[in-house]
């Protein structure tokens, strides 16, 4: 059962980085995916004085840097004062750096153009993938898992999973809705995210494992 269960994760991976590299060919090519010419009309006709607009400006500003990086020094200093150890300090602050080295060497790679520039919100250079939806996934994606493992009420651990799961959900759409990058460009970012996540995670669950085995 458990190999059926990691034959279809492999395939599901497979064709998820397939289809990344799809994107990619087609934005090197300059043409627009697909999906982004079926999504660009709602976005670009929307209003920046409206409401919906306003409320996903604000949204956005949770994957700031300048709000991310003071984040990721307060959970750093609560992860050690809780675990009183510096690995899950190192795991998740150097996850969450990684992953804006990774995702500013894609964006170098690739040179996509943003659907519009607005310095306000973060949204300068270069646009695929989108750093806020990638970043936001790593460093809520690591916060979360830290923070399970130290509740024990199960409907507690799905809480803050699912609060946490929707907040980079939100995050990451924001930046397609106020139209600083294309819904592709979000996809990839969380994607990649997430598979930044999981190599974050098995490096602590081997180095933890390790040093158990030293001290035993």
């Amino acid at each position: 059962m458990r190999s059926k269960k990691n034959y279809l994760l492999l395939v599901l991976l497979v064709a998820v980085v397939v289809m990344i590299g799809l994107w990619i060919t087609k934005i090197l090519n300059g043409t627009l995916p697909y999906m982004d010419q079926w999504t660009r009309d709602p976005v670009e006709g929307l209003a920046v004085d409206s409401q919906f607009y306003t409320g996903f400006r604000w949204i956005t500003e949770l994957g700031s840097s300048h709000f991310v990086i003071p984040l990721v020094v307060i959970m750093a200093v609560i992860l050690y004062w809780k675990y009183r150890t510096i690995l899950p300090v190192l795991v998740f602050a150097g996850g969450t750096w990684g992953a804006h080295v990774i995702n500013v060497w894609i964006k170098h790679v690739v040179q996509r153009e943003r659907p519009s520039i607005l310095v306000a919100a973060n949204a300068e250079g270069y646009s695929f993938p989108s750093g806020h939806a990638m970043i936001s996934m790593v460093c809520y994606g690591l916060l979360a898992y830290f923070i399970v493992q130290l509740v024990k009420r199960p409907k507690a651990k799905k809480l803050i999973q699912g609060g946490l799961a929707f907040l980079i959900l939100l995050i990451g759409i924001s930046r397609y809705v106020i139209n600083v990058h294309y819904l592709t460009d979000v996809m990839a970012g969380f994607i990649l995210g997430y598979l930044w996540v999981l190599v974050m995670i098995f490096l602590y669950e081997k180095l933890r494992h390790r040093r158990k085995k030293i001290q035993s």
